[in-house]
């Protein structure tokens, strides 16, 4: 699979063989013994340690007490209890473990994925068709670590440092310190007096369950007003099966964007899987426009071509949101819609699964607002019908 074919491509990270990282502590579960060792084999020389492989989800469930991992790496495809059904039982055995499905791309694995998301994983993975792509995909690789090292992280943070539980213990977490939030300085609020025309969002790690809760809480008869396009980071057949998601959650039309297809209101637009979404013609008049142009800020489709289009051509009459996500993705499509006079928002730290692309649109001082996912729906609304942030 070629990088710019898979959506995200991350850039390996620096520090991945810290001595932190050793601390992650890994479960692979797959059907494959090649995916087994090939996977286990990647994580251990990235740093972290593997502490279970299965073949199915019943040797994972029953390995849970035993290993502790910090991530499961899940198919969903197993014998004897698949993924899906292991999922909530070791979310159940094991609050707070970093879930994150593999899957091949197929439009019913995509459909899986996603509700897996709703059930409590993480995040997905869209794994090669074949044994032979798996050990050929450098992007496979780089996405599995990256993955790993986000949310292995997080959780290994948050374990004791004592020594660990016998056997059938029972295991109770402490609660985690608090920690001060990352400083950022908010943008002063937009003072043009011109109403948005538009609802933009970009997000990628955990957007799937945010970007439907953002637009559950605007509600549909504010939507109904206004064209709504997404930029998702995710590869080819999951867009569209997102785009069906969203429209079923929201009760409008929401699709893959199509070529020159015409912007209207009450209308969902998700960038399709691989390639770029941006905008043409005329204010009054705008279309749709896909390339298979370069990857930008290592993804296609990428936030910043959106909002570099809209900021051109909505000017101040357009709104943005930025939601979890790995990467900087949309700080600088952020910074030309700022420079037009658009408002742009972000969601916090603490709600966010990877506080990586709002971070940085925070951190750059260029969100109006930065709030938790539960706020960021009536605060949009509110900017939607002319009544503030």
């Amino acid at each position: 699979m070629a990088a710019a074919a898979s959506v995200p491509v991350f850039a390996p990270s620096a520090g991945g063989t810290a001595n932190n990282a050793a601390r992650v502590r890994v479960m692979i579960a797959d059907d494959s013994a090649v995916v087994r060792g090939l996977v286990a084999r990647w994580i251990g020389e990235a740093g972290f340690e593997v502490v279970a492989t299965a073949s199915n989800g019943r040797i994972a469930l029953d390995s849970m007490a035993r290993t502790d991992p910090d991530v499961v790496l899940l198919d969903i495809d197993m014998p004897e209890l698949d993924g899906t059904q292991a999922l909530p039982l070791i979310l159940a055995k094991s609050p707070g473990v970093q879930v994150v499905m593999m899957s091949t791309l197929t439009t019913r694995n995509a459909d899986i994925s996603l509700r897996c998301l709703a059930l409590g994983a993480v995040d997905y993975l869209a794994k090669p068709e074949s044994n032979r792509g798996v050990t050929t995909s450098d992007t496979f690789r780089v996405e599995l670590i990256e993955r790993v090292r986000v949310f292995g992280a997080a959780r290994a943070r948050r374990r004791p440092h004592a020594a660990p539980a016998a056997v059938g213990a029972v295991h109770i977490a402490p609660a985690p310190a608090q920690r001060p939030a990352t400083p950022f300085v908010l943008r002063p609020k937009a003072r043009t007096g011109i109403p948005p025309r538009c609802l933009l969002i970009g997000s990628s790690t955990g957007g799937p369950r945010a970007v439907g809760e953002v637009l559950e809480k605007i509600g549909s008869a504010t939507l109904r007003q206004f064209p709504v396009l997404i930029v998702q980071h995710m590869p080819p057949v999951f867009t569209a099966v997102f785009a069906e998601h969203l429209g079923a959650r929201v009760g409008l039309p929401a699709a893959e964007g199509k070529p020159d297809e015409r912007i209207q209101p009450g209308r969902i637009y998700v960038a399709p899987g691989g390639r770029h979404m941006g905008l043409q013609g005329s204010r009054n008049d705008l279309s749709i426009r896909l390339d298979d142009g370069p990857v930008v800020n290592f993804c296609r489709p990428a936030v910043d071509v959106l909002f570099h289009d809209a900021a051109a051509l909505y000017g101040a009459a357009a709104l943005a949101v930025i939601l979890t996500g790995m990467g900087s993705d949309g700080t600088n499509g952020a910074r030309s819609l700022t420079d037009a006079g658009a408002p742009v928002l972000a969601q916090d730290e603490a709600t966010s699964t990877v506080w990586g692309m709002p971070g940085s649109v925070a951190k750059a001082g260029l969100a109006q607002a930065v709030l938790p996912l539960g706020e960021l729906g009536s605060a949009l609304r509110n900017l939607l019908t002319g009544h503030g942030a």
